[in-house]
């Protein structure tokens, strides 16, 4: 038996899955019904703000969105309660061409009575990640 919070736990997954670029055990974390709101509300990864819904839709925010770039996880804090956790840090995503930008916010997991997660809601403002962007350096 363990003592570890079963949303902290899968958020902690999700975050090693992302980073080795394993999409299916990235995939497998999910609930089939489970919901990616990355950022909350409309954004460009969002144009309708009512997040990506199901498997499918999330394999797809996964190939458009998390495929061709390195995404590194800088959480600073973790506050676990009932069914969820709240983690506040920064994200760091290195596009193909070497472009940098930073996504700094507070990222919500859901999870179920199996430990699957049920919901995904990132909260940071893309306006301040595109002002982030920094163009890769010149060897």
């Amino acid at each position: 038996m363990t003592n570890e919070h079963p949303a902290r736990a899968a958020s902690q997954r999700s975050m090693k899955a992302v980073g080795e670029k394993t999409k299916t055990a990235w995939l497998d974390l999910f609930a089939d019904d489970a919901i990616i709101e990355d950022p909350v509300g409309v954004s460009p990864l969002d144009p309708t703000g009512k997040g990506h819904v199901g498997k499918a839709a999330i394999g797809v925010f996964w190939d458009t969105h998390i495929a061709s770039s390195h995404i590194k996880f800088d959480i600073r804090g973790s506050y676990a309660c009932g069914n969820e956790v709240a983690n506040v840090g920064i994200i760091t995503t290195t596009l193909p061409n070497g472009t940098t930008a930073l996504a700094e916010g507070v990222f919500i997991y859901k999870v179920n009575a199996q430990g699957k997660i049920v919901s995904l809601r990132a909260f940071w403002e893309f306006e301040k990640m595109m002002a982030s962007m920094t163009p890769p350096t010149k060897a």
